[in-house]
């Protein structure tokens, strides 16, 4: 009994000790958006595209530094029966809040700034605010995992399921599927959710459909697993997710985040709805979009009631949608 109550502390400590964790509340201060009226939660998902550590042996590019990849905020409503998750694409031009660094320096407000850019220049943190901000949406949690965990993360689970209508061939990411069902592995998942120049138009938001489609067909894998009846498998997972996390302080702990997971349990992720945000070509800037309106506060203010969003705002004039 000593033995496994050690080794059990000794494993509880080790995950525990693997995840990062960022005080918003000291980061951001006071002046934030109110929260829900309801018990519904806002998540912020980040995925970062760093290139240093773990990551510089992926084939993702020799950029230095690292960028908000893949951002969406996910909606559970009231209830949590079910969720919504809202891309932002990385190209969108916002106004860059006032944001406090994390060597404690100021970064000074900036307009029409890409989106992606704010992660480098000031960390998570400021991502969130950037969001707030542009949303009036009080984001209660934040979840970042980066390149290395989301392929240590596929691997871990055997893999995930996709399905393409059409090939895809993209050099700059590797992918290389024919019209089919395939099961990708954590490298060739990488290279899935970081394609777009096989596809569409060969811009970002070509790939946040690709990314939506692999995100749920990621968490309908891990659903269906039985991750609790393989006690091996569940602390490899654990292991490879926490190494390359990071969350908000109240998460950042084994113990939080699996009370969070079993609050989520009821949400299925095959109904889970899948939006991105409504926006246009720049006129100044063609390569970069903005916010289109009235779609854009349309669906932020469903958002920020937990009401049902509507139709008429989840067109975007971008993609004819």
């Amino acid at each position: 009994m000593l033995a496994a109550g050690g080794t059990g502390y000794w494993l509880y400590s080790d995950l525990n000790g693997n995840i990062e964790g960022v005080d918003l509340d000291k980061a951001l201060g006071d002046d934030r958006p109110e929260k829900l009226p309801t018990s519904g939660q806002n998540i912020l998902v980040l995925g970062s595209d760093s290139r240093s550590g773990a990551n510089a042996s992926l084939n993702t590019g020799k950029v230095s530094g690292a960028r908000s990849d893949t951002a969406l905020v996910m909606h559970i409503p009231e209830g949590r029966q079910q969720a919504t998750a809202i891309s932002i694409p990385r190209d969108t031009l916002v106004t860059r809040p006032k944001c406090t660094k994390s060597d404690g320096s100021t970064l000074p407000s900036a307009n029409r700034v890409m989106f992606n850019s704010v992660y480098s220049l000031a960390g998570p943190a400021c991502v969130v605010k950037t969001v707030e901000q542009m949303s009036g949406v009080r984001l209660d949690h934040f979840v970042e995992i980066d390149f290395a965990g989301f392929k240590g993360l596929v691997d871990a689970i055997g893999g995930v399921t996709v399905t393409v209508e059409e090939a895809i061939h993209d050099k700059s990411s590797g992918l290389d599927l024919e019209p089919g069902t395939h099961k990708l592995d954590g490298t060739e998942s990488l290279a899935f959710v970081r394609t777009r120049h096989g596809i569409g138009d060969g811009s970002d938001l070509g790939r946040i459909g690709l990314q939506q489609q692999f995100m749920t067909a990621l968490l309908s894998e891990i659903k269906k697993q039985d991750l609790l009846g393989s006690p091996t498998k569940t602390y490899k997972i654990a292991d490879t997710l926490t190494e390359s996390l990071t969350t908000d302080s109240e998460l950042a702990s084994l113990t939080n985040l699996a009370e969070f997971a079993r609050s989520m349990n009821g949400v299925n992720p095959s109904t889970m709805e899948t939006i991105m945000l409504p926006v246009k070509y720049d006129t100044a800037d063609p390569n970069r979009v903005v916010p289109a309106e009235p779609q854009a506060t349309q669906l932020w203010k469903a958002i920020r009631n937990d009401d049902e969003i509507p139709e008429s705002a989840k067109k975007s004039p971008a993609t004819g949608g």
